[in-house]
């Protein structure tokens, strides 16, 4: 039987705001125990010009204990795209 005990997500969002309030869900939410989470504004810069500005938001989510396993969990990730590749 396999466990899924923790993960890390890491996401770009356009705002503080946004960024605060992904983490604040996060925090509330009863699925998983977040572990620790970490927000961070990034800037990229083309020949000394800023052209492109956002947050990036990683949150480390914790499922069951490694020890004493108690849930089984199976996540699903679905994308906008017909492919990535």
């Amino acid at each position: 039987m396999k466990y899924l005990l923790t993960t890390t997500e890491v996401y770009r969002v356009e705002s503080e705001d946004e960024a605060k309030k992904m983490i604040e869900e996060a925090k509330e939410d009863n699925h998983f125990i977040l572990k620790k989470y970490t927000s961070e504004f990034k800037e990229r810069k083309q020949k000394g010009e800023v052209v492109d500005s956002y947050w990036k938001v990683s949150l480390v989510k914790t499922f069951t204990d490694e020890k004493e396993p108690e849930f089984r969990t199976q996540i699903t990730y679905a994308n906008d795209i017909e492919s990535a590749f």
